[in-house]
């Protein structure tokens, strides 16, 4: 794969690079090798979880290189031998990468993402791997749940001001394939081609003299079909205010937004006065704080959409999606390949590569994450197919070649939303709840030997 950008191979932790001299040095750093990102448990009780991150996993690995500068800077640490240097200067992945594709739903010991190759290529990759993945199925799953709770009614990022610069533009990546309408963020909407939107805040009205005389200005170079936040001082004025300011233009006011005070009575009251001064077809826009619980408790109340800022763009209280990444093969002395398992208590780790498939009821229903470790993949594929289960993985980059049909950039991001509806509209009803609870989906977790035993 040809590199496109700026390299990534220092976003990671040191132990890795030391880790690869210790392997280099034992003669072990050649061992065939498969390693697997899974999670052990979903945050919160949460009852599913959504992958996010595939896309920009292949960019971020296409890019994972070594120039002049980043081996400088290694040098000036003196931790790697030149010999492992010499193997980073001409470093490029050449393995195999198998994952869940973006938006498709995944549970407790999911593969989510496995690297076969051989230890010191794929060792290194750890931690670039987990921060994307990690990140993005954070966002990716609580702005699912805020548009469960929405019921259709539209949901747009605005959290670039509570999170890093560039973690702002990924997290709208991760809202709008989730199903948000679009972001604030304009670098998100040039980069990835989302829809953007913005009006004003209440700085605008404060720069002015009076509120009138800020509602007439965004008027004049927005026209009519703006919103208009009428908060900053009275809301009952703020909005006689507004949608006189549109009649003077000549039209009727689009939108008023609204962002304190009690939500849900705020929005009946709001709804009422509109009528009352006979802006029917003006819309209501809800934002301050909102999380998929807030969400949910405004379906009641005459909203039309919401702002989601801090907690989309924190997880809604879970950060992470808890994602670790774990050797589970590895070629002996003799050529063979072993499955290893990590034994330390709560942190039991499952070996061997693993194919996984959803098996669903008559009715369409998921009901059971089958995941089985296997000889090579066209066994575990053979498995599913005999079995039933829809196949949940795809081969992404064989032998250090990313294939042919993979769609990345802007259409991945389309193909995204299309797999989380289905995926997400698979799920039993208790799938859909917001309450914590057991996953919606139970994992059955199976050996090769086990195998024989369901055909």
């Amino acid at each position: 794969m040809a590199s496109t950008s700026a390299s990534t191979a220092l976003l990671t932790d040191m132990y890795e690079l030391t880790m690869l001299d210790s392997a280099i040095a034992s003669g072990k750093a050649w061992r065939s090798s498969v390693f697997e990102v899974f999670g052990r448990r979903l945050p919160g009780g949460r009852r599913y979880g959504v992958v996010c991150g595939t896309d920009r996993i292949l960019e971020a690995i296409n890019n994972f290189r070594f120039t002049d500068d980043e081996l400088s800077y290694l040098r000036s640490l003196n931790i790697l031998s030149e010999e492992t240097l010499k193997y980073l200067n001409d470093f490029s992945f050449q393995g195999n990468l198998y994952a869940y594709p973006e938006g498709e739903c995944y549970f407790p010991n999911s593969p989510i993402l496995q690297l076969e190759g051989t230890f010191a290529e794929c060792v290194i990759l750890e931690t670039l791997i987990l921060s994307i993945l990690n990140h993005d199925s954070s966002i990716a799953t609580a702005a699912s749940r805020m548009i469960t709770a929405a019921h259709g009614r539209p949901c747009v990022d605005f959290g670039s001001r509570r999170t890093h610069e560039e973690s702002a533009v990924h997290a709208a990546r991760a809202a709008v394939i989730a199903g948000f309408a679009g972001t604030s963020n304009l670098e998100a909407g040039r980069r990835y081609g989302l829809k953007v939107s913005g009006t004003s805040a209440h700085a605008f009205t404060l720069l002015h003299e009076n509120e009138k005389e800020a509602f007439q200005a965004q008027i004049n170079t927005m026209g009519t079909n703006t919103t208009l936040l009428i908060d900053t001082y009275d809301v009952d004025q703020g909005l006689k205010n507004a949608v006189e300011a549109a009649r003077n233009a000549g039209g009727e006011l689009g939108s008023v937004r609204v962002d304190s005070g009690d939500l849900v009575a705020g929005a009946f009251f709001i709804r009422k006065k509109l009528d009352d001064l006979g802006a029917h077809s003006t819309k209501i826009v809800i934002t301050n704080d909102l999380d998929e619980d807030a969400i949910a408790s405004l379906n009641a109340a005459p909203a039309d959409s919401y702002g989601v800022g801090t907690k989309l763009v924190t997880g809604s209280g879970y950060p992470t999606a808890e994602l670790v990444f774990k050797l589970v093969s590895r070629e002996d002395d003799e050529g063979v390949m072993q499955k290893v398992e990590k034994l330390s208590e709560s942190k039991h780790t499952a070996g061997g590569f693993k194919v996984a498939g959803r098996l669903t009821t008559n009715q369409g229903r998921a009901s059971q994450e089958l995941v089985v470790a296997c000889r090579s993949w066209e066994e575990g594929q053979e498995f599913l197919r005999k079995n039933g289960a829809r196949p949940l993985q795809k081969l992404y980059i064989k032998e250090g070649h990313l294939l042919n049909g993979i769609t990345t950039g802007i259409d991945a991001i389309k193909e995204a939303q299309e797999r989380l509806n289905l995926s997400r509209n698979e799920l039993p009803d208790d799938g859909w709840r917001l309450s914590p609870g057991d996953p919606a989906v139970p994992t059955k977790m199976l050996d090769i030997i086990d195998i024989n035993d369901m055909n």
